[in-house]
């Protein structure tokens, strides 16, 4: 797929609302020096095109009670049934990312278990069932580092 060619009104409103997707399309409007229907439509055309994908709140899930992050590496008995696989992961609340990776793993995924109890049900009940071969667990004691793509480096001028 071709990337979007970005012009510097682009990189400015992804600038923007990238440090705080809230901000009224008024006030990205102002510091643009452009009218608010301008901005709309530069919205508008970075969704279509992709580079814009939603906008969410971000819910702490430490604060909701899943206080153990892990991120499994799991290898496939049958790596053919690597759909089916990724149809029941989708149906697990508890997996927040899927990876189709190189190297060790056939697949490496992101969950959030309430504590090291419920990650080990989930491993045995619900992981070991689709016809793993083996997984290999970290845990996450904290993100360091936990960002969206950074604007300014890449959308520099």
């Amino acid at each position: 797929m071709a990337n979007l060619k970005l012009d510097k009104l682009d990189k400015q409103i992804l600038r923007m609302i990238a440090d705080d997707a809230r901000v009224p399309f008024l006030e990205v409007a102002r510091a643009c020096e452009v009218s608010g229907a301008a901005i709309h439509q530069r919205i508008q055309k970075l969704t279509n095109a992709g580079v814009l994908k939603g906008s969410q709140f971000i819910i702490d899930p430490e604060k909701i009670g899943y206080e153990t992050c892990a991120f499994i590496g799991l290898n496939l008995k049958n790596p053919e049934n690597f759909d089916e696989v990724v149809k029941q992961l989708k149906d697990m609340p508890e997996v927040v990312e899927c990876h189709y990776t190189t190297g060790n793993y056939d697949l490496f995924i992101k969950i959030y278990a309430r504590n090291n109890h419920h990650l080990l049900n989930i491993i045995h009940d619900k992981l070991q069932p689709m016809g793993l071969a083996r997984s290999e667990s970290i845990i996450s004691f904290h993100a360091a580092i936990d960002r969206q793509m950074p604007t300014k480096e890449f959308l520099d001028d």
